[in-house]
């Protein structure tokens, strides 16, 4: 059974959708990618037997950019590590982000198997009510933790911006293996203010 999607309204005062080919500075794509919006509904709420797919990212308030410095840690935390000293690890890191930002997403919920429609339409709800009570699991961040996100249903009187740009190969997800991880882009474009996914990319994916 088809079902419409499910709707939430989410903004911040920054955001950082970092592209992958900037590997010293973070400089921010103008828009989200679709492995972004899918971390932030995951942050609100998720189960290991369903996926989010997102159908649609629709872009709300202009896009406006901001040049900020930011300190990051030279080491990732590990079991290796026996804590990582973060005075003498500390760098400072010139990041190009989007500032005044809001988006509405639209996603499916994909859940495999025979039982599927009636698991997802649970975890639509389950979701739906989360976002009501402004519950999650964490707090959803864009792209940087300290960029913290608000979300909420739609109110009915957003309007995407009247903005349309081919905007070239796009980071869309990671298909994790047990040997390496693997990136996958697809060629995005923005019309009239609304970015839509292909459905026959999530095909393609890792289930």
């Amino acid at each position: 059974m088809s079902h419409p999607p499910i709707t939430v309204k989410l903004s911040g005062p920054y955001a950082c959708f970092t592209r992958p080919e900037m590997h010293t500075e973070r400089v921010t794509y103008e828009v989200p990618t679709p492995s972004a919006m899918r971390g932030a509904l995951e942050a609100i709420f998720f189960k290991p037997q369903m996926r989010w797919r997102i159908r649609e990212i629709q872009v709300l308030k202009p896009i406006k950019h901001a040049s900020i410095m930011r300190n990051e840690v030279n080491l990732k935390a590990s079991p290796q590590n026996d804590g990582i000293d973060i005075i003498s690890e500390r760098t400072q890191r010139h990041a190009m982000v989007l500032r005044d930002v809001a988006y509405i997403v639209k996603a499916d919920v994909y859940v495999p198997g025979s039982d599927a429609d009636a698991e997802a339409v649970k975890h639509r709800d389950q979701f739906r009510r989360r976002v009501r009570r402004g519950a999650c699991f964490h707090r959803p961040y864009f792209g940087c933790r300290e960029f913290a996100v608000d979300f909420s249903d739609p109110d009915g009187t957003e309007t995407p911006i009247d903005y349309s740009a081919d905007l070239g190969l796009m980071l869309f997800d990671i298909d994790y293996g047990p040997a390496r991880n693997v990136p996958r882009f697809f060629e995005a474009k923005i019309e009239r203010g609304v970015i839509r996914i292909d459905p026959s990319l999530y095909e393609r994916s890792t289930p």
